[in-house]
């Protein structure tokens, strides 16, 4: 599955923003367009060289990273508990190769957070994600929710 392909799936999804810099793309969840910088918090990122991290060996020719942010309780189901965070936020020892393609497996730097990642999803393992994606995009909505209630939100 190529990387628009990606693209064009996790803009289907209601309330999706794109940001793009660097050749990476971050999907936020902002129906009206309005978070303010402090608060446009990714739910997936496609990450596409080692600018962020070198653990994945993104600067391969045509390698990209789709990364998730879930709950800590699905990370857990996963992969069991998540690594702690190292200092200056570095990859971290989950035991999984992260330059492996298309195998779903702990972000290497954000596992600590509930991060998980898939190098070159292919469509087939894209489909088998679609349950993390909704989780990945719920958790997102029910951020930007809360946010709007707050006053001057």
């Amino acid at each position: 599955m190529d990387d628009d392909a990606v693209v064009r799936l996790l803009c289907s999804l209601e309330g999706v923003r794109l940001l793009r810099a660097d050749g990476d793309t971050y999907f936020l969840y902002d129906p009206a367009g309005s978070l303010p910088p402090e608060q446009q918090r990714p739910f997936a990122t496609l990450i596409t060289s080692d600018r962020h991290d070198q653990a994945s060996g993104l600067d391969r020719p045509g390698v990209s990273r789709l990364n998730l942010g879930l709950k800590l309780e699905t990370y857990c189901a996963l992969f069991g508990p998540p690594p702690r965070p190292t200092p200056d936020w570095r990859p971290v020892d989950t035991g999984h190769d992260f330059t492996v393609l298309d195998t779903l497996m702990p972000h290497p730097v954000y596992a600590p957070l509930g991060w998980v990642c898939v190098l070159n999803p292919s469509a087939s393992t894209f489909e088998q994600m679609q349950p993390l994606l909704r989780e990945a995009h719920e958790l997102a909505a029910r951020r930007y929710a809360a946010h709007a209630a707050r006053p001057g939100g």
